[in-house]
């Protein structure tokens, strides 16, 4: 029921809708991730360890880069189970911006990786490296499919979540870069042609590069308080004078995200009529918008 104080302020607050399947969801998020970054992890090991066998720069910079995946989706793996922390007198919304903010890191995390292979390769082109073919095309074969594996159960978590989007994109940047390091090495076996490697390298990084903006982009919005993209102030405004005749005027309107899954809420309602009913405002905002927390400070004419 909505309180009310002495001045006809109602502070509604509705947070705990979906409250349940958000932890359930971060659950399944937090198992997945965790299995994404052991196998990661395992196998960055083996390329490091073929890297130095067949003396491949390629295989170690490719093992540098799967160091970055590793701790990028163990980061994330730790912002999926902090995030499930209950709220407490210090964090009173919990945890939940801490997912926000691994993702932000991530992002940046797979600019910088894209950014340095594009410089590698400017380098290797301008001082040739020799790189052995078949070692190569052993370990990129082997690692193709670890990433397959891993991009399989991420694919099963929530899409939606940018943490998941961004530990998507580093394992998918992993598996087009293994996927490219397979064809490059057939060519380099096949013609000797060693700037097969560099091509590859620099046309997945700019995939990445515009998957690491995405993301980066719409974490910061978050972190910033933005108003979420799916939420337009002047359009609630319109929709609530509709609905309820009553209502006069509707000012300072604040709308923003804990999380992705998380929107707040908080507005000031002139009403005419002091019967109108705010918890059915609430309900009605709580249900047409997907808002979880609302305050509502009413002011009656």
């Amino acid at each position: 029921m909505p309180k009310h104080d002495e001045h006809g302020h109602d502070h509604d607050h509705a947070h705990e809708l979906g409250h349940s399947h958000h932890h359930n969801v971060n659950a399944k998020n937090q198992t997945r991730m965790a299995l994404a970054a052991i196998l990661t992890g395992l196998f960055m090991v083996a390329e490091v360890i073929g890297g130095i066998v067949s003396g491949s720069l390629a295989l170690i910079a490719d093992a540098g880069h799967m160091m970055t995946d590793c701790a990028a989706l163990t980061l994330a793996w730790f912002g999926f189970k902090l995030g499930q922390r209950p709220a407490n007198a210090r964090y009173t919304f919990g945890y939940d911006r801490f997912a926000i903010l691994a993702a932000f890191v991530n992002g940046l995390s797979l600019f910088a990786v894209a950014i340095w292979i594009i410089l590698e390769a400017i380098k290797r082109f301008n001082e040739p490296v020799e790189v052995m073919g078949l070692p190569m095309l052993i370990v990129a074969g082997l690692g193709l499919v670890v990433n397959i594996i891993v991009f399989i159960i991420l694919m099963g978590a929530d899409k939606e979540n940018l943490n998941i989007r961004s530990a998507v994109l580093h394992v998918l940047g992993d598996l087009l870069g293994s996927a490219a390091a397979i064809g490059a090495a057939i060519v380099i076996i096949l013609t000797g042609w060693m700037p097969a490697d560099l091509i590859m390298s620099v046309l997945v990084s700019l995939i990445v590069l515009r998957g690491a903006y995405y993301v980066v982009k719409h974490s910061a919005h978050i972190l910033l308080e933005g108003t979420p993209e799916r939420l337009n102030p002047e359009t609630i405004k319109a929709d609530l004078k509709t609905k309820f005749p009553h209502i006069t005027e509707i000012d300072n309107i604040h709308i923003w995200s804990i999380s992705q899954e998380y929107t707040i809420i908080m507005l000031d309602i002139h009403i005419a009529n002091s019967q109108i009913s705010t918890a059915t405002i609430r309900e009605y905002l709580a249900e047409k918008f997907d808002i979880k927390h609302i305050t509502i400070e009413i002011k009656i004419l």
